[in-house]
């Protein structure tokens, strides 16, 4: 039965496959939750929609700093291992983040979820393509964003309607009760992958001497930022700026993450065939939507379709630039590769989410497209610069 092909993939494939999609749906759910109950946790600590949104930044910045280190520790064990924990580590930072009756213990509980985050996004996409034969690697990656991208279709939806109707703490506890579901069922699932080498920092000169790689680097500080410069405060923007109700907002959120799975869709269909362009052109297209952010958001009937545009460039992005940082790396060096990607990719959103507030802070809510298309296009300055170098998208 194990053995029996399901769409290419062996069910001894694709169950893991699945699991490790849940647990990218919890991770990117809690990871953002905070943006959908902005305003809520806002209201209860008597603090701005600006202040809450550090605990973004601070989240995103201490993902940043762990992501390496700790990969570099957890490099000595075993992958069913590490998922399993940080599943473990997830559960309980998010039921103490339930109990947070003040700013601080909740962004206690969350910079407890950031060391598991760091850890499982290091090693979900390296994970996930040793699962499955090599000609289904897109599949698996594509399956990984689809699990991202459910956070945003389902799970910041749901999460802010559990917060708005029984409170915004109630959104983290039932994370933490689904999560219990989700190990239990993975410790059935997982196999036991051989294991890698593992990881020296004196092997660290071979990446950074890897001129694709830290181009590639250079790219995912940018063109995060330019994504969480807008998206953190897309709530706020949309009921102040937009004028839109809260049911109407709640239904924008699920469009955009329906958008991130077309994404999905689209990587998994094109990229093979014009890699060496893909990045490039979802950098350009998500400079486009966010230039367009403000001027359509006196309309829902075309802010809507703009948000659907926005998902698809930026989940497409984010897959392409992780397929380019595991083709630019060998088997022992991807996980760490990875690592870094993941600090570098958190650093982004962290200064995204800052600089997003400066611009609701010291000019204007309705300008924080125009501040992230800045980000956008200076990556994509850096991604044509990838494109002169001969050993970009060498697939």
């Amino acid at each position: 039965m194990f053995n029996k092909q399901e769409n290419g993939l062996s069910l001894r494939e694709w169950l893991p496959l699945a699991g490790m999609t849940c647990a990218a749906f919890l991770f990117n759910t809690s990871e953002f939750m905070p943006i959908g109950l902005l305003s809520s946790i806002a209201e209860d600590f008597a603090m701005t929609e600006a202040e809450i949104g550090r605990i973004v930044s601070i989240y995103a910045w201490v993902v940043m700093v762990l992501s390496m280190p700790l990969m570099v520790w957890a490099s000595r064990y075993g992958l069913r291992a590490l998922i399993l924990s940080t599943l473990g580590v997830f559960i309980l930072s998010n039921s103490l983040a339930s109990l947070a009756n003040d700013f601080w213990t909740l962004l206690g509980a969350r910079l407890v979820l950031a060391c598991a985050h760091a850890i499982y996004w290091s090693i979900a996409t390296p994970a996930a393509v040793r699962l499955v034969e090599p000609k289904f690697k897109a599949i698996a990656m594509s399956m990984l964003v689809a699990g991202s991208s459910l956070a945003v279709i389902l799970g910041l939806p749901v999460g802010r309607i559990i917060g708005l109707q029984l409170g915004w703490r109630m959104s983290f506890f039932v994370m933490a009760a689904v999560a219990v579901v989700i190990l239990l069922y993975m410790a059935v699932v997982f196999p036991k992958l051989p294991k890698t080498e593992p990881f020296s920092f004196r092997q660290l000169p071979e990446l950074l001497h890897n001129k694709v790689l830290m181009g590639l680097y250079g790219v995912n500080i940018l063109v995060p930022m330019s994504q969480y410069t807008a998206y953190s405060y897309i709530e706020p923007f949309m009921k102040q700026v937009g004028g839109m109700s809260d049911n109407m907002i709640t239904t924008a959120l699920m469009m955009l993450g329906f958008a991130g799975m077309a994404g999905s869709m689209l990587f998994a269909r094109l990229y093979e065939r014009c890699s060496r362009y893909y990045l490039a052109g979802t950098i350009l297209g998500l400079a486009a939507s966010l230039m367009a952010l403000h001027p359509l958001s006196g309309s829902e009937y075309l802010l809507l379709p703009l948000i659907v545009l926005w998902g698809i460039f930026m989940t497409s992005y984010g897959m392409a630039s992780q397929a380019e940082v595991l083709q630019a790396t060998t088997l022992s060096s991807a996980p760490v590769a990875m690592s870094i990607y993941s600090g570098i990719f958190n650093f982004g959103i962290g200064g995204g989410t800052w600089a997003g507030g400066v611009i609701c802070t010291e000019l204007s809510m309705a300008y924080i497209g125009y501040g992230g298309a800045v980000f956008a296009l200076l990556g994509f300055g850096v991604s044509l610069w990838l494109l002169s170098t001969k050993n970009f998208s060498a697939n």
